[in-house]
């Protein structure tokens, strides 16, 4: 993938201090020349990371590293101390802001927003409504954010390629150093905790009152081994606390698989990092990409600060730049409000996931059908991300079509 120069050095710590194995012939050239920190610098655009033809298709686990907690912290409470340590953070912030609520009257805050009990469960709210706090599942008292999500393979697939993507705020009531942004814990299932340097970062990206990143990592060899399962990551780093642009992050692991008793299909991973704001559009061309007519095929879209129950995003594709449009969308994800907080992918039987919030108020990745968009044939996807509300961040796409025989 070809990574815009600019925004490699746009913050020369990521490169350089906190993955100077990976970066070490980029940061030789920021040292030299480095770009001064720009608000409003030019996006990563979309480029095709993994393509394949094979039979096969793509699947995803994925899961938030951050949600809403109860009692709501009320607007005002001090922020942590940034210098401290993570754990020694989360322990005092947790302590001190339920205290602060037991102690003063919330009722103006809850009468705006639902509970942090019902939002989960699927309410319509938003990340700036709450104190956000991590998700922290596993048992391990050296890490202060976790989640688990499960890979779930077809029975005799060889995995052929698998990349792991993380990414969130890092300004919310406190505000997180970008050294962190290229590096996660993972744990596949059963396993122990193996880090992840990331091979790619873009961050950090100062937009609209927050401080978004968005990084990943080629781990095909660890899926590979591992296969099937709840696998576990951990140590993303996202802010908590809560302030206008809210708090958000997650990670997604697609896999991209191979089974000869399936159908001959064209996979393909893109990714990047753009802000979408009102008005904007994101889109992303899929080129030699011949699909006969009827085809069936299914897109998975990760995006970053979303808010269920704002309607005015949606993600259409066509099969060109003039042929017809479709709107995508299903019962978990409204043609006008397909960025709405969801972790979903049809079916009836949905992916195991730990902890399983309806809401993941701020983090999306969705799987969705493109029966409908496939059926007349085509020579390629032009995919259309557009929003007319809110700010929000784009990070990855991919695409299992059936291909021409």
């Amino acid at each position: 993938m070809r990574i815009s120069p600019g925004l490699l050095l746009r913050r020369v710590t990521v490169g350089c201090s906190a993955l100077a194995t990976l970066w070490a012939p980029g940061c030789a050239v920021a040292a030299a020349a480095p770009s001064p920190p720009a608000a409003q610098a030019d996006s990563l655009a979309f480029t095709q990371r993994y393509a394949a033809l094979q039979h096969g298709g793509i699947v995803r686990a994925a899961n938030t590293s951050i949600s809403c907690r109860t009692p709501l912290a009320p607007v005002g409470t001090p922020a942590p101390d940034p210098d401290a340590s993570d754990a020694a953070v989360a322990r005092t912030y947790l302590a001190e802001t339920a205290a602060t609520a037991e102690a003063t009257d919330t009722t103006a805050t809850r009468a705006a927003a639902p509970s942090c009990s019902t939002a989960r469960e699927g309410r319509a709210a938003a990340n700036n409504d709450f104190d956000m706090f991590y998700v922290d599942v596993d048992d391990d008292p050296n890490t202060y954010n976790s989640s688990r999500a499960e890979v779930r393979l077809p029975e005799g697939a060889h995995v052929t390629y698998a990349r792991l993507y993380w990414g969130g705020n890092l300004r919310v009531g406190e505000q997180k150093p970008p050294k962190d942004n290229g590096r996660v814990l993972i744990a596949e299932p059963g396993g122990q905790y193996k880090a992840v340097l990331a091979d790619t970062v873009v961050g950090h990206r100062v937009a609209r009152g927050a401080d978004a990143f968005q990084a990943s990592a080629d781990v095909t060899k660890l899926v590979r081994g591992s296969e099937s399962g709840l696998y576990t990551v951990a140590q993303v780093n996202v802010a908590m606390g809560r302030s206008t642009p809210g708090a958000w992050g997650g990670w997604t692991l697609m896999v991209a698989y191979e089974k000869e008793s399936e159908p001959l299909r064209r996979l393909a991973m893109w990714d990047g990092f753009d802000t979408l704001g009102p008005g904007e559009d994101q889109v992303i061309r899929l080129r030699g990409l011949p699909f006969p007519k009827g085809a069936r095929g299914r897109a998975g879209l990760v995006a970053y600060d979303g808010d269920r129950g704002q309607s005015g995003d949606s993600l259409t594709v066509s099969t060109g730049e003039r042929g017809p449009t479709t709107t995508l969308g299903d019962t978990a994800n409204p043609l006008d409000d397909v960025l709405n907080s969801t972790i979903s992918e049809p079916g009836p039987a949905a992916m195991a996931r730990v902890p399983a919030y309806a809401n993941t108020l701020g983090y999306d990745s969705d799987v969705l059908d493109l029966d409908k968009a496939l059926r007349r044939g085509g020579d390629g996807l032009v995919f259309r991300l557009s929003s007319r509300r809110d700010a929000a961040w784009v990070g990855a796409l991919f695409a299992a079509v059936d291909a021409k025989q």
